[in-house]
């Protein structure tokens, strides 16, 4: 079974060093011709200039809509801050709202308690009067 297993495992580190294809390690500057890579670059002056002045409007685009972003940035903080303030009035309101609600269901329980003691008084009179 050892046999096997160590004739396999030959067998397949041979296998995978004929199919391994170019080496992990190449270096930034090497030229590998073999699979028709070319690194070297003609530009004339004109197409130089051409890119030169289209990477310029670009940027340009680009510094207006980076602009914009904080331009719309700056009003979102602005109405954040606006929803944050009518919350806390809110919350107040509804807090005062909440304490005022709690002390009349308070009073109210206390009025039905005194109600309802009023009625057992009256109860107790009439069953002494029989």
């Amino acid at each position: 079974m050892k046999k096997i297993f160590i004739s396999l495992a030959l067998i397949f580190a041979a296998t995978s060093m004929v199919y391994a294809d170019g080496n992990a390690f190449t270096p930034l500057n090497f030229n590998d011709t073999s699979y028709g890579v070319n690194n070297t670059s003609s530009y004339s002056a004109k197409a130089v200039s051409a890119i030169a002045e289209a990477e310029a409007i670009g940027n340009g685009n680009i510094q207006n809509a980076i602009a914009q972003l904080e331009n719309a940035q700056v009003d979102i903080r602005n109405e954040l801050l606006n929803c944050k303030t009518k919350f806390a009035d809110v919350d107040a309101q509804y807090k005062l709202i909440k304490s005022e609600r709690d002390s009349l269901k308070k009073q109210v329980k206390a009025v039905e308690k005194r109600i309802k003691e009023i009625e057992r008084a009256k109860e107790r009179i009439r069953k002494n009067m029989l």
